[in-house]
């Protein structure tokens, strides 16, 4: 039986190129899955419906490598998941070399060269996706050093709030009502307010 996996990182994204591919494939519509989640992790509902259904002798196509997962090491895993655990055969249709279908003598071949090949790619692809998070971590250091925020704007603490802190220290006043004195239940989250509060008890410790 013919399989095909589809997917893409978001909803609003087109699954139509890959559809094609399956199409051409002639793999009937009830036995394609579609997937739109991000590719970093396995845990997608329509792959695990997928693995489930694969049998020995059965065939999974998908249109590229990385629409198959983006993390090297679980590639890896659910390569081997599917072609030893489930006897069953992948093939990736934008790279010939990764076809796991083989004849004869040349079948053990064919395996050996899929997963070299597998690994190479999934390696390069990792690596590429570690440079870019180093990149963007160098980055942001360098746009720091330069003065450069990230993030809201601080809130600036309202002129009464010393005036307010005195009075819910000594308990004459509720924290509900001190809020509404200083307008600051429209203007930030009570959590502000304790950090604030903290603040000034150390202060005054």
């Amino acid at each position: 039986m013919d399989y095909g996996y589809v997917r893409v990182s978001s909803k609003d994204q087109n699954v139509e190129q890959q559809l094609a591919v399956m199409k051409d494939l002639k793999i009937p519509k009830h036995n394609i899955f579609i997937d739109r989640q991000s590719g970093k992790d396995f845990n997608r509902p329509l792959y695990k419906k997928l693995l489930r259904k694969l049998r020995p002798g059965d065939t999974l196509f998908v249109k590229s490598i990385d629409r198959l997962g983006r993390n090297y090491e679980e590639i890896i895993e659910e390569w081997r998941t599917i072609t030893k655990r489930k006897k069953a055969d992948i093939v990736v249709t934008d790279l010939p070399l990764l076809d796991t279908r083989g004849k004869n003598a040349l079948e053990l071949t064919g395996v050996f060269i899929s997963d070299l090949v597998l690994q190479i790619l999934s390696y390069v692809a990792q690596t590429e996706r570690e440079q870019i998070r180093k990149r963007q971590a160098e980055g942001i250091a360098v746009a720091k050093a330069r003065g450069v925020s990230f993030g809201r704007p601080p809130k600036e603490i309202p002129k009464e709030f010393d005036r307010i802190y005195t009075l819910w220290k000594a308990e004459k006043i509720i924290s509900e009502q001190s809020l509404n004195p200083v307008h600051l239940l429209s203007r930030i989250y009570p959590i502000k307010i304790i950090s604030l509060t903290t603040k000034k008890v150390l202060r005054d410790f």
